[in-house]
Protein backbone atom coordinates (compact mmCIF):
# COMPACT_ATOMS: atom_id res chain seq x y z
CA UNK A 1 0.00 0.00 0.00
CA UNK A 2 1.35 3.43 -0.91
CA UNK A 3 1.82 6.13 1.73
CA UNK A 4 -0.95 8.16 0.10
CA UNK A 5 -3.42 5.29 0.22
CA UNK A 6 -2.46 4.57 3.84
CA UNK A 7 -3.24 8.19 4.72
CA UNK A 8 -6.62 7.97 3.01
CA UNK A 9 -7.39 4.78 4.94
CA UNK A 10 -6.56 6.49 8.24
CA UNK A 11 -8.69 9.52 7.40
CA UNK A 12 -11.74 7.44 6.58
CA UNK A 13 -11.26 5.10 9.53
CA UNK A 14 -11.30 8.12 11.85
CA UNK A 15 -14.64 9.30 10.43
CA UNK A 16 -16.31 5.91 9.92
CA UNK A 17 -18.94 6.34 12.63
CA UNK A 18 -20.03 9.74 11.30
CA UNK A 19 -19.62 9.07 7.58
CA UNK A 20 -23.21 8.08 6.80
CA UNK A 21 -24.86 10.56 9.15
CA UNK A 22 -24.71 13.51 6.77
CA UNK A 23 -24.56 11.62 3.47
CA UNK A 24 -27.88 12.95 2.17
CA UNK A 25 -26.84 16.52 2.88
CA UNK A 26 -23.31 16.13 1.51
CA UNK A 27 -24.59 14.46 -1.65
CA UNK A 28 -27.45 16.87 -2.41
CA UNK A 29 -28.55 14.75 -5.39
CA UNK A 30 -28.43 11.58 -3.26
CA UNK A 31 -31.60 9.87 -4.51
CA UNK A 32 -31.04 10.50 -8.20
CA UNK A 33 -27.34 9.70 -7.94
CA UNK A 34 -27.71 6.27 -6.36
CA UNK A 35 -30.88 5.44 -8.31
CA UNK A 36 -29.07 6.08 -11.60
CA UNK A 37 -26.20 3.83 -10.52
CA UNK A 38 -28.49 0.93 -9.66
CA UNK A 39 -30.66 1.39 -12.75
CA UNK A 40 -27.55 1.25 -14.93
CA UNK A 41 -27.19 -2.38 -13.86
CA UNK A 42 -29.62 -3.57 -16.50
CA UNK A 43 -29.89 -7.20 -15.46
CA UNK A 44 -33.18 -8.95 -14.69
CA UNK A 45 -34.00 -8.33 -11.03
CA UNK A 46 -34.01 -12.07 -10.33
CA UNK A 47 -30.55 -12.58 -11.87
CA UNK A 48 -27.96 -14.20 -9.60
CA UNK A 49 -25.24 -11.78 -10.59
CA UNK A 50 -21.75 -11.71 -9.13
CA UNK A 51 -20.89 -8.09 -8.32
CA UNK A 52 -17.81 -6.33 -6.96
CA UNK A 53 -17.98 -3.03 -5.06
CA UNK A 54 -14.70 -1.11 -5.15
CA UNK A 55 -14.05 1.22 -2.22
CA UNK A 56 -17.22 -0.08 -0.63
CA UNK A 57 -16.89 2.00 2.53
CA UNK A 58 -19.85 1.54 4.87
CA UNK A 59 -21.69 -0.62 2.33
CA UNK A 60 -24.23 1.91 1.12
CA UNK A 61 -23.87 1.13 -2.58
CA UNK A 62 -23.64 -2.60 -1.91
CA UNK A 63 -26.84 -2.34 0.11
CA UNK A 64 -28.69 -0.75 -2.78
CA UNK A 65 -27.43 -3.45 -5.16
CA UNK A 66 -28.35 -6.23 -2.73
CA UNK A 67 -31.86 -4.79 -2.39
CA UNK A 68 -32.37 -4.37 -6.14
CA UNK A 69 -31.04 -7.86 -6.96
CA UNK A 70 -32.14 -10.28 -4.21
CA UNK A 71 -30.06 -13.14 -5.64
CA UNK A 72 -26.88 -11.11 -6.20
CA UNK A 73 -23.62 -12.11 -4.59
CA UNK A 74 -21.50 -9.08 -3.74
CA UNK A 75 -17.84 -8.73 -2.84
CA UNK A 76 -16.90 -5.54 -1.01
CA UNK A 77 -13.31 -4.26 -1.13
CA UNK A 78 -12.09 -1.33 0.94
CA UNK A 79 -8.84 -0.28 2.53
CA UNK A 80 -10.42 1.02 5.76
CA UNK A 81 -11.32 -1.68 8.32
CA UNK A 82 -13.55 0.60 10.40
CA UNK A 83 -15.61 1.42 7.33
CA UNK A 84 -15.94 -2.28 6.49
CA UNK A 85 -17.10 -3.01 10.03
CA UNK A 86 -19.95 -0.57 9.43
CA UNK A 87 -20.66 -2.29 6.11
CA UNK A 88 -20.84 -5.68 7.78
CA UNK A 89 -23.38 -4.36 10.29
CA UNK A 90 -25.43 -2.68 7.56
CA UNK A 91 -25.53 -5.82 5.43
CA UNK A 92 -26.17 -8.26 8.29
CA UNK A 93 -29.63 -9.25 6.94
CA UNK A 94 -28.05 -10.42 3.65
CA UNK A 95 -24.61 -11.39 4.93
CA UNK A 96 -24.90 -14.86 3.37
CA UNK A 97 -24.58 -13.15 -0.02
CA UNK A 98 -21.72 -10.87 1.02
CA UNK A 99 -17.95 -11.26 0.98
CA UNK A 100 -15.82 -8.56 2.60
CA UNK A 101 -12.18 -7.98 1.70
CA UNK A 102 -9.89 -5.48 3.40
CA UNK A 103 -7.45 -4.45 0.68
CA UNK A 104 -6.27 -1.58 -1.50
CA UNK A 105 -8.11 -2.21 -4.76
CA UNK A 106 -5.62 0.00 -6.61
CA UNK A 107 -2.96 -2.64 -5.95
CA UNK A 108 -4.60 -5.96 -5.08
CA UNK A 109 -5.90 -8.39 -7.75
CA UNK A 110 -9.61 -7.83 -8.31
CA UNK A 111 -10.49 -11.47 -8.86
CA UNK A 112 -13.56 -12.39 -10.82
CA UNK A 113 -14.77 -12.67 -13.40
CA UNK A 114 -17.78 -10.56 -12.35
CA UNK A 115 -21.05 -9.69 -14.05
CA UNK A 116 -20.89 -6.18 -12.62
CA UNK A 117 -18.30 -3.96 -10.97
CA UNK A 118 -19.52 -0.85 -9.19
CA UNK A 119 -17.94 1.93 -7.21
CA UNK A 120 -19.33 4.95 -5.38
CA UNK A 121 -17.41 8.03 -4.29
CA UNK A 122 -14.05 6.30 -4.19
CA UNK A 123 -12.10 6.25 -7.46
CA UNK A 124 -11.71 10.04 -7.43
CA UNK A 125 -9.08 9.55 -4.72
CA UNK A 126 -6.71 8.00 -7.28
CA UNK A 127 -4.27 9.94 -9.41
CA UNK A 128 -5.23 9.96 -13.09
CA UNK A 129 -2.66 7.32 -14.22
CA UNK A 130 -3.95 5.06 -11.45
CA UNK A 131 -7.54 5.60 -12.61
CA UNK A 132 -6.58 4.59 -16.13
CA UNK A 133 -4.77 1.49 -14.87
CA UNK A 134 -7.75 0.58 -12.69
CA UNK A 135 -10.15 0.88 -15.63
CA UNK A 136 -8.03 -1.61 -17.56
CA UNK A 137 -7.97 -3.99 -14.59
CA UNK A 138 -11.75 -3.64 -14.16
CA UNK A 139 -12.21 -4.52 -17.82
CA UNK A 140 -10.11 -7.66 -17.36
CA UNK A 141 -12.08 -8.66 -14.24
CA UNK A 142 -15.48 -8.53 -15.98
CA UNK A 143 -17.21 -11.33 -17.82
CA UNK A 144 -17.97 -10.68 -21.50
CA UNK A 145 -21.14 -8.59 -21.47
CA UNK A 146 -20.37 -7.37 -17.95
CA UNK A 147 -20.83 -3.77 -16.88
CA UNK A 148 -18.85 -1.22 -14.90
CA UNK A 149 -20.74 1.60 -13.17
CA UNK A 150 -18.92 4.39 -11.38
CA UNK A 151 -20.94 6.83 -9.26
CA UNK A 152 -18.34 9.39 -8.33
CA UNK A 153 -17.24 12.92 -7.71
CA UNK A 154 -15.91 14.49 -10.89
CA UNK A 155 -14.01 17.61 -11.87
CA UNK A 156 -15.56 20.54 -13.67
CA UNK A 157 -14.73 20.91 -17.34
CA UNK A 158 -12.91 24.20 -16.66
CA UNK A 159 -11.35 25.76 -13.54
CA UNK A 160 -14.23 28.24 -13.43
CA UNK A 161 -16.79 25.43 -13.60
CA UNK A 162 -14.91 23.54 -10.89
CA UNK A 163 -15.06 26.55 -8.54
CA UNK A 164 -18.74 27.05 -9.30
CA UNK A 165 -19.54 23.38 -8.67
CA UNK A 166 -17.85 23.49 -5.26
CA UNK A 167 -19.54 26.74 -4.28
CA UNK A 168 -22.93 25.34 -5.33
CA UNK A 169 -22.25 22.11 -3.42
CA UNK A 170 -21.55 24.02 -0.20
CA UNK A 171 -24.68 26.15 -0.64
CA UNK A 172 -26.90 23.13 -1.35
CA UNK A 173 -25.50 21.13 1.57
CA UNK A 174 -26.21 24.03 3.92
CA UNK A 175 -29.70 24.47 2.48
CA UNK A 176 -30.33 20.79 3.30
CA UNK A 177 -29.33 21.43 6.91
CA UNK A 178 -25.86 19.88 7.10
CA UNK A 179 -24.13 20.49 10.41
CA UNK A 180 -21.15 22.78 10.07
CA UNK A 181 -18.90 20.18 11.73
CA UNK A 182 -19.92 17.58 9.14
CA UNK A 183 -19.36 20.06 6.31
CA UNK A 184 -15.94 20.99 7.67
CA UNK A 185 -14.99 17.31 7.96
CA UNK A 186 -16.08 16.68 4.36
CA UNK A 187 -14.08 19.67 3.14
CA UNK A 188 -11.06 18.38 5.07
CA UNK A 189 -11.41 14.95 3.41
CA UNK A 190 -11.39 16.68 0.04
CA UNK A 191 -7.67 17.28 0.36
CA UNK A 192 -7.37 13.63 -0.72
CA UNK A 193 -9.52 14.17 -3.83
CA UNK A 194 -8.07 13.87 -7.33
CA UNK A 195 -11.22 14.10 -9.49
CA UNK A 196 -11.09 13.97 -13.27
CA UNK A 197 -13.65 15.21 -15.77
CA UNK A 198 -16.37 12.94 -17.09
CA UNK A 199 -15.08 13.44 -20.65
CA UNK A 200 -11.58 12.28 -19.72
CA UNK A 201 -12.84 9.23 -17.87
CA UNK A 202 -15.16 8.17 -20.67
CA UNK A 203 -12.18 8.38 -23.01
CA UNK A 204 -10.05 6.26 -20.66
CA UNK A 205 -12.82 3.67 -20.43
CA UNK A 206 -13.01 3.44 -24.22
CA UNK A 207 -9.22 3.12 -24.40
CA UNK A 208 -9.44 0.25 -21.89
CA UNK A 209 -11.78 -1.60 -24.26
CA UNK A 210 -15.21 -0.71 -22.90
CA UNK A 211 -18.10 -0.29 -25.34
CA UNK A 212 -21.16 1.97 -25.08
CA UNK A 213 -19.38 4.25 -22.62
CA UNK A 214 -21.78 6.90 -21.41
CA UNK A 215 -22.71 9.22 -18.58
CA UNK A 216 -26.14 8.30 -17.19
CA UNK A 217 -26.40 11.09 -14.61
CA UNK A 218 -24.66 14.34 -13.77
CA UNK A 219 -25.48 16.96 -11.16
CA UNK A 220 -22.74 19.44 -10.40
CA UNK A 221 -19.75 17.55 -9.04
CA UNK A 222 -21.50 14.15 -9.00
CA UNK A 223 -21.83 11.82 -11.98
CA UNK A 224 -22.70 8.22 -12.85
CA UNK A 225 -20.92 6.75 -15.85
CA UNK A 226 -19.46 3.52 -17.17
CA UNK A 227 -19.49 1.00 -19.97
CA UNK A 228 -19.82 -2.64 -21.05
CA UNK A 229 -17.26 -5.29 -21.83
CA UNK A 230 -18.06 -6.51 -25.35
CA UNK A 231 -19.28 -10.07 -25.75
Amino acid sequence: MSAAHSTVRSAFDLTATEYDRARRQLVPCFDGFYRAAVEALDFPREAAIDALDLGAGTGLMAGFVASAFPAARITLIDVAPAMLARAQARLAPVIDRIRIVEADYAQTPLGGPFDAIVSALSIHHLEDPDKRDLFRRIFDALKPGGIFVNADQVAGATPARERRNKDEWVARARALGVAEDDLAAAIDRMKFDRPATVAAQLRWLAEAGFANVDCAFKDGMFAVFGGYKPI
